[in-house]
């Protein structure tokens, strides 16, 4: 029987709050990104349903360019119905709450629209070069706070590559999280808040069921605004420099002076307007 979103939200809201003293002070000390990490999210009883209800690659949607390699997906009308449940549960009010307590935020909002969530599957040579996320939600109302990352791989090691990489602002050193099977990584969002996957090693599917928290006022206290912008790694060069003109430049031109020919993603369920959930 499948779990239904209330109860894994209860789940993950407990295991949050059983944490909650040790997350705090990780989320306090830790840099250059702001993040905190619980393992052991759900029970190893229904974490080892998760990896076999993923959808197919096949069936997702293949992002390729100089800036990322993975496959993503949102349609949770196709997926099997232990995917949806989950996305939902990480959107439930008592997870908001709980993660707001860690942070001490205690106005996070929720998506219904799960804009640029889901589910991403990567494989050997995948990556997600350095960047930093939309500034804003769907509707570019509200900022976007935090990514809650919940990696759902068996097995999955260090070696395996296909790690999250926090990256200082100049994007020279990396400090890195492992993808770690039944681990969810609370990581804040902002415009110096760099971040990438390394490249996946192995032949072995890296699973990611991938959710955004929001926010009415600007995390930094000023407001801002911003496209997702990409950079290179440190020994690539010759992207710094495309990157840099392509989104740093031009993109985010185009966004802040012709919104309406910026390209926003359909990454998205549509949802009720005026529906964001608060903790």
């Amino acid at each position: 029987m499948t779990p239904d979103r209330t109860a894994l939200a209860d789940l993950i809201a407990t295991r949050l709050l059983e944490e909650q003293d040790s997350l705090s002070k990780a989320w306090a000390s830790e840099s250059p990104v702001r993040h905190c990490f619980v393992d052991d999210v759900l029970p190893s009883d229904i974490a080892a349903q998760i990896p076999a209800a993923f959808p197919r690659p096949d069936d997702l949607m293949l992002r390729s360019t100089i800036r990322e390699r993975k496959r993503v997906g949102i349609d949770l009308e196709r997926y099997d119905p232990l995917i949806g449940e989950l996305l939902h549960a990480f959107q439930q009010p008592e997870v908001i709450e709980a993660t707001g307590k860690i942070i001490g935020n205690g106005a996070l909002l929720g998506d219904p629209s799960f804009y640029a969530s889901g589910v991403s599957v990567m494989s050997r040579g995948d990556f997600l070069n350095p960047h930093i996320d939309n500034s804003h939600d769907g509707d570019r109302r509200l900022y976007r706070a935090l990514n809650l990352l919940y990696y759902v791989a068996p097995g999955w090691q260090r070696e395996h590559g296909g790690n999250l990489e926090l990256w200082d602002r100049k994007v020279r050193v990396p400090t890195t999280v492992e993808s770690r099977f039944n681990r969810l990584v609370i990581m804040e969002t902002d415009p110096q808040s760099w971040h990438s996957v390394s490249r996946v090693q192995v032949d072995q599917p890296r699973y990611c069921v991938s959710n955004y928290l929001f926010s009415a006022t600007p995390p930094t206290g000023r407001p801002y605004r911003h496209v997702t912008t990409f950079t290179g790694r440190p020994e690539e060069a010759w992207k710094r420099v495309t990157l840099k003109v392509v989104d740093s430049y031009f993109l985010n031109t185009v966004d802040r002076y012709l919104p309406s020919l910026a390209k926003r993603t359909k990454h998205r369920i549509k949802a009720p307007p005026d529906q964001h959930h608060r903790s």
